[in-house]
């Protein structure tokens, strides 16, 4: 029988492909999680410098050192 010998226990090829399968997908699903986040990363950067680029946060800190004093 056709099969690989890990740990002293010997696997059936069916039993390694399934494996490598699920190990697959479990690591595909971590990449597309890890791919969401990166994005979601990209955009809020921009959304910061595009927000700097235009004094936004410059306008914020005079309205409130005015209100202060």
């Amino acid at each position: 029988m056709l099969g690989i010998a890990l740990f002293g226990v010997e696997l059936p090829l069916w039993a390694v492909f399934l494996i490598v399968i699920i190990i697959a997908i479990i690591a595909w699903q971590i990449v597309k999680f890890a791919l969401k986040i990166l994005l979601f990363l990209v955009v809020f950067f921009i959304i910061l410098a595009v927000l700097d680029y235009f004094n936004v946060f410059s306008l914020i800190q005079n309205l409130f050192s005015s209100l202060v004093y």
